[in-house]
């Protein structure tokens, strides 16, 4: 079988060698050593000044929220997974959805100034599949009408944007550090931003808003990790390299075999250096989606239909028309993509879905 994604696990004797130091210490949690540590190694490794590691990527957005002090309405994608539209719904905020670029698949910025009303508050856009964007226009506009700006960067270990960080950007970005990404802690996530009284405002936030044993900065949650997933995480982060070449290699392979057939990829902005957390194919209508999947599924291939249903249909929003979302997420695919990922299995993914498109 040949699943669309498969966590990878360091060598065994790596995350033991740090297991042993937390049994020695018995210091499980609360902020620990290896969580300092992993923290450290994240920023020397992503170019960042400042972040803070947490227990999960949709804890994250809502740390981000609630420090930001949103209220009222929130533009968002209807195109990204649905932590960034439920965590706005668990804040109390309301989504406002912007329609797509189909090209990019991120928020079309265009369409975002048509948007705003006086009870708007912020923006907040996926940098879809790890592929940022439009970051100026983005930027442009939240300072024309004093909007906050931040960047559900879930994918986007490693990817940069004009040579930096791709968390360089906005007023907070965030990241998810789950078993299913690239560079991950099993679960986990992280929050970034160049502000260091935002910083401190999260630090508090992530901790119960404790300032120590019996003080406390106002209101805060259970947002922290454990010195368990930190161990997995700076293990994972060892082979970061290795693991971010190889699915470059994988993704030039397909789309050296899929290019010259009838389906699109998405287009990379421009300054951006994407990191291949995904390989989506654009089909050219869903009855040829549906198509393929059933054909690599007797193969025993597990592609994923990612994501689909465009978030503007969730049954707990009132339902809204978005016409590019709506139609891509019908005719996208995401394709296996692991470090694991052998080539002759690549040799049989792209001989399927050819062999599909030949005979349909």
């Amino acid at each position: 079988m040949i699943p669309v994604t498969k966590p990878f696990l360091p060598e065994y004797e790596a995350y033991e060698k740090l297991l042993k130091g937390i049994w020695r210490r018995n210091w499980l949690t609360n902020n620990g050593p290896l969580v300092s540590e992993y923290e450290l190694a994240l920023k020397s490794y992503l170019n960042v000044e400042h972040l803070l590691f947490l227990g999960n990527g949709t804890i994250a957005l809502q740390i981000a929220f609630k420090a930001l002090g949103l209220k009222g309405k929130v533009i968002t994608t209807p195109f990204s997974y649905v932590a960034t539209t439920s965590s706005l719904v668990w804040e109390g905020l309301i989504p406002t959805f912007v329609d797509i670029d189909p090209l990019t698949l991120n928020i079309d910025p265009l369409k975002i100034e048509e948007a705003i009303d006086d009870d708007t508050s912020a923006i907040l856009a996926t940098h879809c599949f790890g592929n940022a964007c439009a970051i100026d226009e983005i930027q442009a506009i939240a300072d024309k009408y004093g909007l906050k700006v931040i960047y559900d960067a879930a994918h986007c270990f490693g990817t940069t944007y004009q040579g930096k960080s791709i968390f360089e950007f906005g007023d907070i970005s965030t990241l998810s550090l789950h078993a299913t990404k690239p560079i991950h802690s099993v679960e986990g996530g992280a929050v970034f931003t160049k502000d260091p009284e935002l910083l401190k405002r999260m630090v508090f936030m992530r901790n119960f808003g404790h300032d120590g044993p019996e003080n406390y900065e106002g209101v805060g949650i259970n947002g922290k990790n454990s010195e368990f997933h930190a161990a997995m995480g700076l293990a994972v982060l060892e082979q970061a390299d290795r693991i971010l070449a190889n699915r470059k290699e994988s993704s030039n392979y397909y789309r050296e075999k899929l290019g010259n057939h009838h389906f699109t990829f998405q287009q990379i902005e421009n300054g951006c250096k994407q990191n291949d957390a995904y390989f989506p194919v654009i089909f050219p209508d869903e009855a040829i989606l549906l198509k393929v999947i059933a054909e690599l599924e007797r193969a025993r291939v597990f592609p994923r239909r990612y994501f689909y249903p465009s978030l503007n249909k969730l049954v707990y929003l009132n339902p809204v028309q978005m016409p590019h979302s709506d139609d891509i997420s019908k005719r996208i695919l995401c394709l296996p993509l692991y470090l694991d990922l052998q080539q002759e299995e690549l040799n049989l993914i792209t001989r399927v879905i050819i062999r599909s498109l030949r005979y349909q």
